[in-house]
């Protein structure tokens, strides 16, 4: 099966790097994990670079910096039926396809889960720019020489 286009609302299968594991020096995610395409633009050269944010299972010390997936949704994506919360405050940048995508574990050469709905992937926009309002995002720069 063909990569997918990196396209905003996608969720994909990507060995994530978090904040705290860059600055301990570490260069490649522990785990790989579903991720949200926030962002992705082309240069005029044609290279894709993307935005990521994770999902993760563990609760948000601070709610405004994550945004729960509802039942529903994580039902539709084939995720598992824990509770788990997009991480907005935390985001990956790297060229696409880059060498951290994974295929989807159980789905024979799938990169990606499907698409958030609409109404859902707006609102993790709009508390994502606040995030970024108040500098209270970090990114870390991936994949990219």
């Amino acid at each position: 099966m063909p990569l997918p286009e990196p396209e905003v609302g996608l969720v994909i299968s990507y060995a994530y790097l978090w904040r705290h594991e860059a600055e301990a020096g570490q260069e490649e995610g522990v785990k790989n994990r579903p991720c949200v395409i926030i962002l992705s633009i082309q240069d005029q050269d044609g290279i894709k670079t993307v935005t990521v944010a994770p999902v993760t299972h563990t609760p948000p010390q601070d709610p405004e910096t994550a945004l729960e997936i509802p039942p529903r949704v994580k039902n539709h994506l084939g995720l598992d039926m824990e509770r788990s919360w997009i991480v907005l405050n935390d985001l990956n940048v790297f060229a696409w396809p880059g060498f951290d995508l994974r295929p989807v574990p159980g789905a024979q050469g799938r990169y990606d889960y499907g698409f958030l709905p609409p109404a859902l992937f707006s609102r993790a926009v709009k508390q994502l720019l606040t995030l970024r309002q108040k500098k209270r995002t970090k990114i870390q720069v991936r994949d990219q020489e």
